[in-house]
């Protein structure tokens, strides 16, 4: 039965690829053209194509009124980069079956891929009852003893209780009120159901988009938006992969139950090659969809040549990040083979417990405050800006704390005077601000840097890699080695001209093959080369997404407020002066300060429920003193640098993505006014 190109797609299951259609009705655009925008746009009455893949390509939205389109909205085209963030609405029609969830919903690994639902009536499990409101979370799907099945979870009294749910479940199934917020990028990706369009609540605005605003001015309604879709096919005589939007105006039918899909070319993803076992390597395959670039081994891999894939194999990478605030950083992936040496950039640190966690054995940590801090127990230090430490261990410490004595986790630091060297102690939940002091000037190789010290870790590029034709890393202002992650690359060469072999990865190269039946006359593949890889802000995320996470400080301690003492915000003139000279037996070498764990455009988003009460009064008498000390060792710590290094610079370092921080606050803003899925269905 012939149905539009459209309906088609918008009712297929990916899990059903490939599927093998005919062009029952064709679309011819001005003749002799074929092609417009990299996108098919004729295709012939009676032609086959095999198709391999969708994915959602734009989004056409509309005003929403009441749930339905507005009479006076016009549709516009959004591409999925259009910024700001969404709110889902939940959908008001219910699914009857698990089935259809699973063939509709996106249902996957990460957390985008874990929708919500709620019954109406209770569900009877053999085990377990499902009461009728409880929030289902839909985990994964998989087969259990032959039946198709849904892992979920219920969280009840603060306790989760996993179960499946087979497909054959039927009733009422209703999407439950997500509160989260997502990017239009990920909302197409995990949030448009099959054969339905979604609406969204436009939440946050994250910048100006450069272009003419589609969208009415200051607008924060909803949309609805309906997606339009990317058919990736291949075609009977051709070699390479067409595209070919959803919304051509075509007519097709599936015919893959009576044609013989082999006569088709099998393109492979490089995924697809890695899953291969290692016996059928090496392979030569041609290229029928390459990456674009013009450096090496990108310019290897364009459309029609044939490469030789000699094996597959794990390498460890350094991911590493500019250190800078004033413009989007850039990430890369450095290679342990990268021949360039380094040298040390000071770190920034916004709290004790960052203090103990870069300590190590090897030497010293030596910082200097760029934060003053009142402590609110006198067996505890307040620090001044402008003192320096020596950071010595973690320990406990005995405080009074309304009137009874309290074991607390404090770091020990010897404070250093003009002449001498006094003990004190720190409370590890102290927000403050430190900056290393740097003593050491030697220049480090990349494997070195690994041995040796603790990630993450800021550094400089001092000698470039002399290896490569063009060193990225060496204009480089300066770099925070992060992690070290270990990442899946085949390893491949030019057949034409087998000299050098490169490595390229398979998860962030876009690339798709066909393999060739001919031999390969060398094994052994020739010298290997890596290179720097730079890497955008979406490939950084997910590869910090699968990766350990940053280690936060634990919970501050309840304290009166009453018990706060002020802090001592005047310092001496020779002290701040003494910032820029060497203590006894110390070279100082402070540069400015580095690599901030908070940005500050996500500090408009963030308000700490950790200040204390007394501190906000202090703050209110002496701003005016203590911005002048602050002012005072910075300028100091800066004209050290302007005399260290000829090239100004004013790096701050991001730890967190700006999105993860918004959607934070938000939900915590949101909570309090959240109501159940009973007030929520007794109110509509």
């Amino acid at each position: 039965m012939a149905s539009t190109l459209e309906k088609f797609i918008h009712s297929l299951d990916p899990r059903a690829l490939p599927r093998v259609l005919e062009i029952q009705s064709g679309f011819y655009f001005q003749g002799s053209i074929y092609e417009m925008f990299g996108n098919e746009c004729c295709l012939s009455t009676g032609e086959v194509i095999k198709v391999i893949g969708f994915k959602i390509n734009k989004l056409i939205a509309s005003i929403c009124e009441n749930n339905e389109v507005s009479r006076f909205s016009a549709k516009v085209e959004l591409p999925l980069n259009f910024p700001g963030l969404y709110k889902v609405v939940a959908d008001k029609t219910p699914y009857v079956s698990i089935e259809e969830i699973a063939r509709k919903v996106s249902i996957g690994p990460t957390r985008f891929g874990h929708p919500c639902f709620y019954s109406p009536e209770d569900i009877k499990l053999a085990n377990f009852t499902v009461k009728h409101g409880e929030q289902i979370t839909f985990n994964s799907v998989e087969e259990v003893n032959g039946t198709m099945a849904v892992n979920c979870v219920v969280v009840r009294n603060n306790q989760s209780h996993s179960f499946t749910l087979p497909f054959s479940q039927e009733g009422k199934f209703y999407e439950c009120e997500d509160d989260q917020i997502y990017t239009l990028k990920e909302i197409a990706e995990w949030k448009i159901p099959k054969c339905r369009n979604r609406i969204v609540k436009l939440s946050s605005t994250l910048h100006m988009w450069d272009f003419c605003n589609p969208l009415p001015e200051n607008f924060d309604g909803c949309l609805i938006l309906m997606p339009i879709y990317e058919v990736q096919a291949v075609m009977k005589f051709r070699k390479d992969i067409v595209h070919i939007l959803s919304d051509l105006d075509v007519e097709v039918k599936d015919i893959t139950d009576c044609y013989d899909i082999s006569s088709f070319l099998q393109p492979l993803s490089l995924e697809d090659v890695f899953e291969r076992t290692s016996m059928e390597f090496p392979m030569v395959a041609e290229i029928m969809e390459g990456p674009s670039g013009s450096q090496k081994p990108y310019n290897l891999l364009s459309t029609g040549k044939e490469i030789v894939i000699y094996k597959k194999h794990q390498a460890a990478r350094i991911l590493a990040s500019e250190i800078r605030s004033d413009s989007p950083k850039r990430h890369f992936l450095i290679p342990m083979s990268y021949k360039g040496k380094f040298k040390r950039r000071p770190r920034e640190f916004p709290t004790a417990y960052d203090l103990e966690i870069a300590r190590s054995e090897k030497e010293q940590l030596h910082v200097v405050a760029t934060k003053a801090f009142a402590s609110p127990h006198k067996e505890l230090f307040s620090v001044s800006v402008g003192d320096q430490f020596l950071v010595q261990q973690c320990q406990t410490s005995e405080i009074l704390y309304e009137g009874r004595k309290k074991v607390v986790d404090v770091l020990a630091c010897e404070q250093i005077l003009s002449d001498t060297y006094k003990k004190v102690l720190l409370p590890m939940y102290m927000e403050g601000g430190f900056v290393e002091v740097i003593h050491d000037k030697k220049q480090y190789h990349l494997s070195e840097i690994c041995k040796e010290f603790p990630l993450p870790f800021n550094v400089k590029v001092s000698v470039r890699d002399l290896s490569i034709e063009e060193d990225v890393l060496a204009a480089v202002p300066g770099l925070q080695f992060e992690e070290e992650i270990t990442d899946s690359y085949l390893v491949i060469s030019s057949a034409s001209s087998p000299v050098e072999s490169w490595e390229i990865p398979i998860y962030r190269l876009n690339m798709l093959v066909h393999l060739l039946s001919k031999d390969v006359q060398r094994v052994v593949p020739p010298v290997t080369k890596t290179t720097v890889e730079e890497i955008s802000k979406e490939q950084y995320y997910m590869v910090r997404r699968y990766e350990n996470q940053t280690l936060h400080p634990p919970p501050r301690p309840p304290k009166k407020p009453t018990l706060a003492t002020k802090p001592a915000f005047a310092v001496p003139k020779q002290a701040v002066s003494d910032v820029l000279q060497a203590p006894k037996n110390f070279c100082v070498d402070t540069t400015k300060k580095l690599c901030s764990s908070q940005a500050a455009d996500v500090l408009e988003f963030q308000v700490s429920c950790q200040n204390d009460l007394m501190h906000l009064e202090n703050k209110k008498d002496m701003s005016g003193k203590a911005t002048l000390v602050e002012a005072t060792v910075t300028k100091g710590l800066m004209s050290h640098c302007e005399a260290e290094e000829e090239e100004e610079h004013d790096y701050s370092y991001v730890d967190e993505n700006i999105i993860e921080n918004i959607r934070k606050v938000f939900h915590d803003s949101s909570v309090g006014n959240k109501p159940t899925l009973s007030e929520g269905r007794s109110n509509n």
